[in-house]
C-alpha cells in the first residue's frame, strides 16, 4: 500500500507545513515557496499518479535507474521519474518539477523523497544569454556533456522536499538514501 493511502492526503498536507528542512532556507518567503512545492507534489507519493501525469523512469546510459554516489558515504539520489513535457523548454516552474525522485523500499514500494529541476543549457541560453537558472534562492549546477545520462549539457537543482538531507536541502546526494532495494533493471 502506498504511503499516501496509509496516511491520507489531509494528514500529509497538514504535516508538511512543519516538515523538517524548512529551517534551512534563508527567509519566510522561501519557506512559503517550499511549502507550496510540497503541497503541489504531495499527490505523487502515489507513484501511479505520477506515471498517469506523464512521469517516467529515467535510466542512465548504462541502464541504471537508482543513482548512487561512487562514494558510499555520500549516499544516493534515488530513482528519477522525469516528465519529458517539462524538460525540453527553457521554463522552470516551481510547482511542476521536471523530475520526481523516489527511494525504493524493502516492501517494493517507492517513497517520494525529492524533486529535481532540469533545463538543457541550449534551451536556457536561447532565452538567457548569460547566467544560470535560479529557484528558491539557489543557482543551478551545470552538468556537462559526457555525463552518465548521455544527455547534452544541462542545469539542475535538487530539492530534498520530502526527506531531510544532512548535506543540505539542495545537495545532489543524500547519505540517508539508499539504492539497496532498487529493482533490477
Amino acid at each position: 500500500m502506498r504511503l499516501l493511502a496509509r496516511r491520507g492526503l489531509t494528514g500529509l498536507v497538514a504535516g508538511l507545513l512543519v516538515a523538517t528542512g524548512t529551517a534551512q532556507l534563508a527567509g519566510a518567503h522561501e519557506t512559503s515557496r517550499l511549502d507550496q512545492l510540497r503541497i503541489a507534489t504531495a499527490p505523487y507519493f502515489d507513484l501511479d499518479q505520477a506515471v498517469e501525469d506523464g512521469y517516467g523512469e529515467l535510466q542512465d546510459a548504462d541502464g541504471i535507474a537508482c543513482i548512487a554516489s561512487d562514494d558510499p558515504a555520500a549516499g544516493a539520489m534515488g530513482i528519477h521519474y522525469v516528465n519529458s513535457m517539462f524538460v525540453g523548454d527553457s521554463r522552470i516552474h516551481l510547482l511542476k518539477p521536471e523530475a520526481l525522485i523516489y527511494e525504493p523500499q524493502a516492501d517494493g514500494d517507492m517513497e517520494l523523497i525529492a524533486v529535481e529541476y532540469v533545463v538543457f543549457r541550449s534551451a536556457w541560453r536561447a532565452e538567457h544569454p548569460t547566467g544560470r537558472p535560479k529557484r528558491l534562492g539557489q543557482t543551478f549546477e551545470l552538468v556537462k556533456a559526457g555525463n552518465r545520462y548521455g544527455l547534452p549539457p544541462f542545469y539542475e537543482l535538487h530539492v530534498w522536499a520530502w526527506r531531510h538531507n544532512p548535506n543540505g536541502l539542495f545537495a545532489d546526494y543524500n547519505p540517508d538514501v539508499s539504492c539497496e532495494f532498487a529493482p533490477a533493471t
